[in-house]
C-alpha cells in the first residue's frame, strides 16, 4: 500500500512515495501542499499518513498559501515541508526569500517538469537555475540536494531535514519527473541524524522568558549590512562542511563528465563504454548543487584535458562548471531540452565527436 511506512527492509516503491515516507520517518510534523504533476503522489501519501499519525496536513488553496503555512510552522521550530514542481515553485520564490532572511528550516521538495511557463509534464532539469540561483529578491542561498536514485530520494530527504535545522536555512530536494515516477527497491532505515535543539530561537510563546521576534525587515542600511555579512558567514560554513559529490574514474581521466540527478545514471554507463573503447573518461556528480563542488572541479582541471557537462535543459549547470574550471581546459555541453536523458550510446557518440 502507498500509505505504509516500512523500516529496515527493502521494498519496491516509486520515487515520490519514497520521498514522502522518508519525510515521515524524518519526523516531519507538518505538510502543506498543492497538487501538481509529476509530484502529486507526495501529497497523496501525506494526506493519509499525517492524519493517521495525528500530525499536521493541509491541502492548501495554492502554492502561495502552502509556502506561507510552512513559514508559520517552521517559525515554531517544527519540522515542516512542502512539495511542488517547476511553474508552481515559481510562485513560492517570495516565500523562500523571506524564509531565508528569517532563517527558517523550510524543506521544499521540487520535482522538475518541462518549461518555461506551464510547459509539460515530461522530466526536465530546467529548474537548476531556479533552485541554485533563486527567483526571490535579495542576496540569499538555498541548500540544494540532487538525488540520482530512489534510494537517494530517501537518504537525501533525511539529510534535507537535518541540514535545514542545523543551519536554519531553507533546503531543497531537487528531483525530476523521471525520478519521481520510477520504481526501484529501497531501504528505509531509521532517521540517522541527531535532532537539533531549536529552543533558543523558536517562537513558542513567552512562557516565562523574554519575547522573541522573527522578521526580515531592517529599517537601517547599516543593520542590513551586518545581517548579510553574518548570513554569508553561515554560507561559507555550509560550503566548507557540507559540499558533497560522487567521483568515478577521475584519477587518470582525460575527459571528465559532469552530470547531476537521474541523468548521471546514463552518464555512468557512457563512461564505462568509453573505458571499454580506450577513452579515459570519468564522472563527477554533484550531490549538493549548493554548495557546489567548485574546489574539486578546480583540482581536476589540473589533471583532465576536457570537461563535458551532460544535462536535460538548454545548458545551466555548465555555467557553474565553466566558472569553477576558470578557463584552464575546455568545457563542452551535451544536452537534451526536455524528456528522458540522452541514452548512453548518444553520449558516447557525442564524446567521440568532441574528441
Amino acid at each position: 500500500m502507498a500509505t505504509e511506512c516500512i523500516t529496515n527492509k527493502k521494498v519496491l516503491t516509486k520515487g515520490n512515495y519514497a520521498i514522502a515516507q522518508a519525510a515521515v520517518l524524518a519526523g516531519c510534523e507538518c505538510y502543506f501542499g498543492y497538487p501538481i504533476t509529476p509530484q502529486s503522489e507526495i501529497g497523496e501519501f501525506m494526506s493519509g499518513k499525517m492524519q493517521e499519525l495525528n500530525r499536521g496536513y493541509v491541502s492548501a488553496e495554492s502554492e502561495l498559501a502552502a509556502i506561507n503555512m510552512v513559514i508559520g510552522a517552521c517559525s515554531t521550530g517544527a519540522k515542516a515541508m512542502t512539495s511542488s514542481s517547476s511553474c508552481a515553485v515559481s510562485l513560492m520564490q517570495e516565500g523562500l526569500s523571506y524564509a531565508t532572511s528569517d532563517q527558517l528550516p523550510v524543506v521544499l521538495v521540487s520535482v522538475m517538469r518541462g518549461g518555461p511557463g506551464l510547459g509539460n509534464i515530461y522530466p526536465s532539469q530546467g529548474d537548476y537555475f531556479q533552485a541554485t540561483k533563486g527567483g526571490g529578491n535579495g542576496d540569499y542561498k538555498l541548500i540544494v540536494l540532487a538525488p540520482s536514485t530512489v534510494q537517494e530520494c530517501v537518504d537525501l530527504t533525511y539529510k534535507a531535514f537535518y541540514l535545514a535545522h542545523k543551519y536554519r536555512n531553507p533546503t531543497v530536494l531537487l528531483a525530476d519527473g523521471l525520478l519521481g515516477q520510477m520504481m526501484e527497491p529501497v531501504e528505509f532505515k531509521e532517521y540517522p541524524y541527531p535532532e537539533i535543539d531549536n529552543s533558543g530561537w523558536a517562537l513558542t510563546g513567552a512562557k516565562g522568558r523574554s519575547g522573541r521576534v522573527i522578521r526580515s525587515y531592517a529599517p537601517l542600511a547599516e543593520d542590513q549590512c551586518v545581517f548579510l555579512e553574518k548570513l554569508y558567514q553561515k554560507y561559507k560554513t555550509i560550503e566548507e562542511n557540507e559540499t558533497e559529490w560522487e567521483e568515478i574514474g577521475t584519477e587518470d581521466a582525460d575527459i571528465i563528465l559532469v552530470s547531476f540527478g537521474s541523468t548521471s545514471r546514463n552518464v555512468k554507463t557512457a563512461v564505462k563504454m568509453c573505458r571499454e573503447k580506450g577513452i579515459k573518461a570519468g564522472i563527477l556528480r554533484p550531490i549538493t548543487l549548493y554548495p557546489f563542488p567548485n574546489n574539486r572541479l578546480k583540482e581536476l582541471a589540473c589533471i583532465a584535458k576536457k570537461f563535458i557537462v551532460v544535462e536535460v535543459n538548454m545548458g545551466q549547470m555548465v555555467n557553474d562548471v565553466r566558472l569553477a574550471v576558470n578557463g584552464k581546459v575546455p568545457v563542452e555541453l551535451i544536452h537534451k531540452p526536455v524528456g528522458a536523458p540522452p541514452a548512453p550510446e548518444e553520449i558516447l557518440d557525442k564524446i567521440e565527436e568532441l574528441i
